[in-house]
């Protein structure tokens, strides 16, 4: 069988995602503009198994013929006959809700593969026999012969997520290199164009001369008769001795559905922002234009206090090797009006609250642009993860000057901080009862603090394309140096070219600082509802579960690559060095032996100190991290984030040790159903499934009930086209079993 990291356990915590209340409140016409917009996010979310792994759609397709032949409760009949055990059918569906809820065989939270926790030859078994298989025999047996090795294989190469020789990634062809992906930013960054919507391609031609296809996603081809924004830039290139052809229609007709639900979505629309909003969505999956989908997601700022809220595109850049590339995301959520109104006064108050924050003026926006702060019940969340909370748009220059929205969602946060004490690892057993209670509403000002005023800060120097500064060159002093301002962004350059590989980890670990130091203000506890002791509670379960989390974080660092494969946890595991470095006793970790007699450990922050040692650490720190984002400095910026997030087993915490303690304690994190809206004549219904992998399993087998065999034909047409592109990736880790 295989090692535990690279499974999912039978006893994985499987919860649904409730917006009952939510969806009932709303009204006929804003059920349907909910329901396409749905669609449209569903169908969108497909393309992620084309930006995971080679085998992700294969996959993908043979579970879904398998399970739409026969349900969950069906075919384990078949596999108990088959010999198969109820635990090893168990796994098999535990595998399969998986690969659903990650939009693939990679896990969204931590990109490492996870395979079946049964035999390969019994799991054939079943597939061969099953159903499906009687009904298609040629379709399945191809099928299980394409992606059967590569389902099991735990070869090194394939393990994570990763570029070259790290590991798997179909954001770039097989054979590229980090090198390559910085001659592509070059090259995208020369032209003015951006990376989000975009795979890159490499082929050595015979004369030994690179040649790159950079390809953008969308409906329409490289059609020259097609006027847009984007023709002048559909052509060849020489850069820097190399061969670019920047071409168009990637996941085309997965996008030509998310166009279509967009289309009937509008007639719903509540506004002129939001019909505006999604005509400009339509251009950019249509014509494969970044530019376009900016232009909608002004309209989207301006549209406040929607009942019904969504956001579509190509967003995050985690899961790109370089930190370039956005994963296709789309959700649609309904408003909490409770939470969302202590929001309001979060933002009311941000103006104040920022002056607070360790940077001079000069470094903060000029002007702070007041933003959509809301609780939202998520109805739907399509791509490889639901986050707790959200702040978009992920463009700097909008971010900068136009504005953001900060979302919170709420049904997301209630299934997250969800925690039987059985279940707590790391804590001291006094701390177990506090955490429990306080982690929710400890967890609801992190999450507020982060989003609005982590990501909504922070000011970025930047010389445009005519030699204009949008700060003072003469006057604005680098408080670090002493001196004036050395380095800014030039024109073309964002924040995430820039910084590349770190750009995700490195924002995130400045929003959560911010978290933690906003969070001792007692205006902001006020906002939210605390005062005196549940206050103080409060303040300590966010920071005890910050240096936690730091502890936890140690499961997504990969020793033999030296490398992090998460940014969130990255972040966390920085912050905990940092307080670590503090002193004076304010956090420690304790390695122990539990009761089982194998490996424990604990972590303990002094309370009395967090004020008097954490804060003064955390604001020293934090102000370093934004001087260096705010002018650009990557090599000093590198060198501080880097020697934080560097793992080791120098003593006193010995951290490689604890690693290994971590693997051994770890919980796998929750797979999350999701309903379904469903069209009957002129109303929406909601349909719900029950919390287990076969009720998840269930919910994606209803996803698509008009087009599901097309829509998997589809995904396995495009994989094939490009399987190219990975074949000497596969042949120099070849297939090995579990």
């Amino acid at each position: 069988m295989a090692d535990t990291q690279y499974i999912l356990p039978n006893d994985i915590g499987v919860s649904s995602l409730d917006c009952r209340e939510a969806f009932r409140l709303l009204s006929p016409t804003e059920r349907l503009y909910a329901h396409h917009l749905s669609r449209a996010a569903w169908y969108g979310g497909l393309a992620v198994l084309l930006q995971t792994s080679p085998e992700a759609p294969y996959i993908y397709a043979l579970l879904s013929r398998l399970f739409r032949a026969q349900d969950p409760d069906q075919l384990r009949q078949h596999a108990l006959a088959e010999g198969l055990t109820e635990e090893e059918y168990q796994a098999f569906l535990v595998y399969a809700a998986g690969v659903y809820s990650n939009m693939g065989n990679y896990k969204s939270f931590g990109d490492t593969k996870f395979v079946p926790n049964l035999p390969k030859e019994k799991l054939g078994r079943v597939i061969l026999g099953s159903k499906a298989a009687q009904q298609q025999p040629e379709e399945v047996r191809d099928l299980w012969q394409t992606c059967g090795d590569l389902m099991f294989s735990l070869e090194p190469r394939l393990r994570h997520l990763g570029l070259g020789k790290e590991g798997v990634t179909t954001y770039f062809s097989g054979d590229c290199t980090m090198e390559d992906a910085k001659l592509a930013q070059d090259f995208l960054d020369s032209q003015n164009l951006s990376a989000y919507n975009t795979r890159l391609f490499k082929v050595v031609g015979q004369e030994g001369k690179s040649h790159y296809e950079v390809r953008l996603a969308s409906v329409l081809n490289t059609d020259p008769a097609l006027d847009s924004e984007l023709t002048s830039k559909l052509k060849s290139y020489e850069f820097q001795g190399n061969h670019f052809q920047v071409t168009r229609g990637d996941y085309a007709p997965i996008l030509q559905k998310v166009v279509e639900h967009l289309e009937k979505a509008k007639a719903y629309a509540a506004n002129s922002h939001q019909e505006q909003m999604l005509a400009q969505y339509v251009e950019s999956f249509t014509q494969g234009s970044i530019e376009a989908h900016k232009r909608g997601s002004r309209f989207w700022i301006q549209d406040k206090g929607p009942i019904v809220e969504s956001y579509i595109g190509f967003i995050e850049s985690y899961r790109d090797p370089f930190g370039s590339r956005g994963e296709f995301e789309g959700f649609v959520a309904m408003v909490n009006k409770a939470m969302s109104a202590k929001f309001e006064r979060l933002v009311a108050s941000a103006e104040q609250l920022l002056k607070e924050l360790p940077w001079p003026p000069a470094f903060e926006k000029d002007k702070f642009l007041t933003p959509d702060f809301t609780s939202l019940d998520v109805l739907t969340f399509a791509g490889s993860g639901i986050p707790a909370g959200i702040n978009i748009p992920n463009y700097d220059d909008l971010r900068q000057t136009e504005g953001f929205k900060n979302v919170s969602l709420g049904n997301v946060l209630a299934v997250a901080y969800a925690t039987k004490r059985e279940k707590l690892t790391f804590l001291e057993e006094e701390d177990k009862d506090l955490y429990i209670r306080w982690k929710g509403p400890s967890f609801d000002v992190q999450v507020g603090l982060h989003e609005l005023l982590g990501h909504g800060s922070g000011k970025l120097f930047v010389q445009d394309e005519k030699g204009a500064f949008n700060f003072d060159k003469e006057t604005v002093i680098n408080p670090e140096t002493g001196e004036q301002i050395q380095s800014w962004y030039r024109s073309g350059e964002t924040w995430d070219s820039k910084f590349s590989t770190i750009a995700s980890s490195y924002e995130e670990c400045r929003a959560e600082s911010v978290g933690l130091y906003l969070c001792l203000n007692p205006q902001v506890l006020e906002i939210f509802g605390f005062e005196g002791a549940d206050a103080e509670d409060v303040i300590y379960v966010n920071w005890l579960n910050m240096v936690r989390a730091g502890l936890l974080a140690l499961e997504f660092y990969t020793p033999e690559a030296a490398n992090w494969r998460q940014a969130h946890m990255q972040a966390r595991f920085v912050i905990l060095r940092v307080l670590l470095e503090a002193g004076e006793g304010l956090v420690t970790v304790t390695p122990t032996t539990g009761s089982d007699g194998r490996p424990d450990a604990r972590v303990r922050l002094d309370r009395s100190k967090i004020r008097s040692v954490g804060r003064p650490a955390l604001e020293r720190f934090l102000r370093r991290l934004q001087v260096l984002k705010s002018t650009g400095d990557v090599v000093a910026g590198r060198a501080l984030y880097e020697g934080y997030a560097a793992v080791t087993d120098a003593p006193p915490e010995c951290f490689l040790t604890l690693r290994d303690t971590v693997l051994l304690r770890k919980e796998s994190r929750k797979l999350i159903v999701q309903p379904n809206t469903r069209l009957e004549g002129s109303e929406v219904q909601l349909v719900e499934y029950e919390a287990s992998a076969a009720g998840l399993i269930r919910s994606f087998c209803e996803r698509f009930p008009e087009d599901g065999p097309e829509l998997e034909e589809v995904l396995i047409q495009l994989a094939a086209a490009d399987a190219r592109f990975w074949r000497d990736q596969a042949q120099e880790a070849p297939p090995g079993q579990a």
